[in-house]
């Protein structure tokens, strides 16, 4: 069991806030938070947890960050946020366990600029996720260890999930995403892209194309104000040998950026944004309500009364739902609690910190979340010391033939255990140790989009077209700048490529790549056909060139410079910008890759 963390942390006074000479209400000593109480409230009193003292209320919280004035000896900046937060969520991601951090705040109060940050002055996210490189490339020394990191980013506006990585565009009827529920892995979004990350610099690509495409719009309460939740999510897989046995952990760290709370009149809001602010209200309002039903639960369940089965009401909202592990279920998580210092935000401030509070009592059950397949090979293995230390005691003994016949079963099954885990294990090596071999060229990237996977490569390339029913798999071979000799496995010049097929010579073709411009050169005597035109000279290959050699042996020719290019093209064809000659090359380059389709 693990409580949720809880820590608050208050802005400066902004431009907004100094022009109406607002008064600085916030106080905080050590992990003590404290509101000065307006008059209208210290005669009736608030509710809550909160002890008042000279017209102050205060709140204890894990961490209280004063992030009011730069010159302060007691001024937080984001690096202490980040060592006393982030760190542990890396921890935790380490240890292979679900982590998540989630802002919380009325709009303007800082969490944008506490997760996220600015440039220069990088928030939780940012950090985070240098962070974990940073990690991964000392654990990688020796070859210890083995990792993959997934990335994804979506938001929740008016209650639809859209995605911020993809090209492709959203539902023509506004309804995005689907969420969906798997019954072991929790709450998921249905065709949300993955995208594969080798280095934090690809991560910053995704984090300011994400950022770009996010919802914002002008307030009467914030210049740049979210309008919509962000969640980035990022799915880290380890894996190692670990006492002669393989160990595989997979963690999901969820990093919620939260539209801010807000009333209709003080943002002034009307038509399109009151409606976006009904919305993020109704979120808000509903991840209240399953807070205090989580921490209520918890609250209620002294002096050994059996407690109550409350219902969650999880899927009320699409932000609860999507955060179901992390709130009550299979997670390590962290709230910010961000607030404005100002006397003229003094009820969303009190409103927030009560949020706060609550938090704290809601416990989650983090679990180690190991592959499935190195749990049975870990099961196996302590049933296989069992075994032995049975048969140890027995041959010790003197059986009976009865005993002795219950012994030789208990071997045979010591046996048969032992071969499963060398198998099982041998299967696990070369599942991991071939997904290695392609994540470590840096020139492939693989993503998920949809229920698909897309692998790009910046160098031009072949991929094999496989006739044989029985292969399940895609080679791509990179063809390097200079000459790549393709033939048989028993030539004597040991071909860059290997190929296998009738009609094949030991040395059947070269490849040349010059700056950028690749030729295929057959051999003497050697059948080759570029988009079914038998070839004896070197021929120029273009993008989508299909490719045969021998009388069965197939690729397709790739070259991702050429054809961003014929993209660019496509485009500016569309809106007439184009020569009649280019738009004839590129009708023929169509022509060549739909010749291609239909072979």
């Amino acid at each position: 069991m693990a409580s949720v963390r809880v820590a608050v942390r208050v802005r400066p006074l902004i431009k907004r806030e100094k022009e109406v000479s607002a008064k600085v209400i916030i106080h905080m000593e050590g992990s003590t938070t404290s509101i000065d109480c307006n008059k209208k409230h210290l005669s009736k009193g608030t509710p809550g947890t909160g002890l008042k003292d000279r017209g102050r209320q205060s709140f204890s919280y894990d961490f209280s960050y004063d992030s009011t004035d730069v010159g302060s000896p007691n001024f937080v900046p984001q690096e202490k946020v980040f060592k006393d937060l982030g760190c542990d969520v890396l921890e935790a991601a380490f240890d292979g366990y679900n982590a998540c951090v989630f802002a919380y705040g009325q709009t303007g109060s800082g969490k944008s600029h506490t997760m996220m940050g600015s440039p220069g002055d990088f928030g939780l996210i940012p950090r985070i996720c240098e962070g974990l490189f940073c990690q991964i490339s000392e654990k990688s020394q020796g070859d210890v260890a083995s990792f993959r990191t997934e990335v994804s980013y979506l938001e929740i506006y008016n209650e639809h999930v859209q995605d911020l990585l993809t090209t492709k565009k959203s539902p023509e009827n506004g309804s995005g995403l689907k969420v969906r529920e798997h019954p072991k892995d929790g709450p998921y979004v249905e065709d949300l892209s993955k995208h594969l990350v080798q280095n934090y610099k690809d991560i910053e690509k995704l984090l300011h194309a994400g950022k770009a495409k996010r919802t914002t719009s002008s307030t009467g309460m914030n210049d740049v104000s979210s309008r919509s939740h962000a969640i980035f999510t990022i799915n880290f897989t380890q894996a190692r040998f670990d006492a002669e046995l393989p160990c595989e952990m997979v963690s999901k760290i969820h990093l919620v950026d939260l539209a801010g709370s807000e009333r209709a009149d003080a943002t002034c809001a009307t038509g399109a944004r009151l409606k976006e602010g009904a919305n993020i209200n109704k979120s808000l309002v509903t991840l209240g309500i399953v807070i205090s039903a989580l921490g209520g639960d918890r609250g209620g369940s002294h002096k050994g009364k059996r407690k109550k089965q409350l219902f969650i009401p999880y899927r009320d909202s699409v932000l609860t739902w999507l955060l179901k592990d992390s709130l009550g279920g299979n997670s390590k998580t962290i709230m910010i609690a961000t607030l404005s210092p100002a006397d003229v935000n003094y009820s969303e401030t009190l409103s927030t910190l009560h949020y706060a509070n609550r938090a704290k009592n809601i416990f989650n059950k983090p679990t180690v979340n190991e592959d499935s397949s190195v749990t049975v090979i870990r099961k196996l293995q302590e049933e296989i010391v069992r075994l032995k230390r049975l048969v140890e005691k027995n041959n010790q003994a003197l059986l009976s033939p009865q005993d002795l016949s219950k012994t030789l079963k208990v071997e045979e099954k010591l046996h048969k255990n032992e071969v499963k885990v060398l198998e099982l294990t041998r299967e696990w090596t070369n599942k991991w140790g071939e997904t290695q071999n392609i994540l470590k060229e840096e020139t492939v990237a693989l993503r998920k989009q949809g229920i698909g996977v897309v692998m790009d490569s910046k160098l031009p390339h072949l991929i094999g077209i496989d006739d044989d029913l029985l292969s399940t798999g895609t080679i791509l071979y990179h063809l390097k700048e200079g000459r790549t000799l393709v033939g048989r496995d028993e030539a004597s010049s040991n071909p860059d490529i290997v190929v296998h097929g009738a009609g094949l010579l030991e040395e059947h073709c070269v490849f040349e790549n010059r700056d950028g411009v690749v030729t295929l050169i057959p051999q003497t005597g050697a059948l080759c056909s570029v988009n079914r035109l038998e070839t004896t000279q070197p021929c120029q290959l273009t993008q989508g060139a299909v490719i045969q050699l021998g009388r069965g042996t197939i690729f397709r020719f790739n070259h991702p410079k050429e054809a961003a290019h014929l993209r660019e093209q496509r485009k500016c064809c569309a809106v007439g910008y184009i020569s009649n000659k280019e738009k004839t090359h590129l009708q023929r380059n169509a022509s060549s890759t739909s010749s291609k389709l239909s072979l």
